[in-house]
């Protein structure tokens, strides 16, 4: 079954308790994505909300948006109430993306910086939404990863799913090679290449999700690895080439933060006195852009090194960056 022999309603009409069975093809799929692409006219914002209070279960245990189901599991889903129209459909607006690479099989945007990839969370839309109401032809469009709203650079989209798993699987045995430029404040010490310490998320009191550095030993901790080359010394800036080994959320903000030298512009995680100084001088966001991108093409098995320049916003502030203070 594609997922879904839901009794979502009773006797009287009334939306009851559904569930959804994961088939093969949907196998290795984000939970978000997969109770997003069966609940047809659930306001995204309305499922992030279902996942996050515990009233989605994974075979009777809860999970994360961002748990991978497989064949077979069975999703326990709450009572809904599904509108005739998905209101994300009908307010995204058409959109295409710069893109680097379209094939059969996927397409590689440059996303710009400000687009948060989906809706969700207070979104109303994202890159997909905007990308499938510009193609309403499409038969199949679906995001590989993830990037932060205010993270520009690479992106992928699949136009298949036997490509959307095999790139997933990819990017889930770390086979692909991942590279953002990051302005740090401060000068980055030539001999910190590898930073390999884990990560814990955590909500605040307003339920905004945020992560920290934590022990080795901490259950709750995921192991979580970058290295770091310097590219380019500036007054009282270093630009960074940080590869991630692992795809944890927020990684490279609070790893970078965590050896005291955090990301221009930040706004979670960074200097926040410096960053309304750096407002004022140019930088207008944080300075992170997802640069390069290897990976092997799902079909030929050919690999693939895709390679996004620095957007103009960055690229001037870089080349004029003022002296810190």
């Amino acid at each position: 079954m594609i997922g879904a022999k839901a009794d979502s309603a009773g006797p009287q009409g009334k939306p009851e308790v559904g569930w959804l069975e994961v088939d093969e093809e949907s196998a290795g799929q984000r939970l978000d994505n997969f109770l997003i692409r069966h609940l047809k006219g659930v306001p995204k914002t309305h499922v992030y909300r279902i996942i996050r209070s515990g009233e989605v279960r994974v075979n009777k245990g809860r999970a994360a948006a961002d748990t991978r189901v497989a064949a077979g599991d069975r999703v326990r889903v709450p009572p809904v109430r599904v509108a005739e129209r998905s209101s994300d459909a009908a307010t995204a607006p058409a959109r295409e993306f710069p893109t680097l690479l379209e094939d059969d099989h996927l397409i590689a945007l440059d996303k710009p910086a400000g687009v948060a990839v989906h809706g969700g969370s207070g979104v109303s839309f994202g890159v997909i939404e905007q990308l499938r109401r510009a193609r309403p032809d499409a038969r199949f469009l679906e995001l590989v990863h993830r990037l932060d709203r205010e993270t520009s650079g690479i992106l992928l989209i699949a136009r298949k799913r036997s490509a959307l798993k095999n790139l997933q699987d990819q990017f889930r045995e770390r086979e692909t090679g991942k590279t953002y430029l990051a302005l740090v404040l401060g000068d980055w010490p030539d001999k910190l290449k590898v930073i390999d310490v884990p990560l814990r998320k955590y909500l605040l009191p307003d339920g905004e999700r945020r992560v920290r550095v934590t022990a080795k030993d901490d259950p709750e901790g995921m192991r979580s690895i970058s290295l770091v080359k310097v590219r380019e010394r500036l007054p009282g800036f270093t630009l960074l080439e940080v590869t991630i080994k692992t795809g944890r959320t927020h990684q490279i903000r609070v790893h970078l933060a965590s050896q005291g030298h955090p990301i221009a512009g930040d706004d979670k995680y960074g200097d926040f006195e410096r960053n309304k100084a750096l407002q004022k001088q140019g930088l207008k966001r944080m300075f992170l852009h997802a640069w390069r991108l290897q990976f092997t093409h799902p079909a030929g098995g050919a690999r693939v090194e895709l390679h996004a320049p620095l957007p103009p916003d960055l690229l001037s502030f870089s080349k004029h960056s003022p002296q810190a203070a």
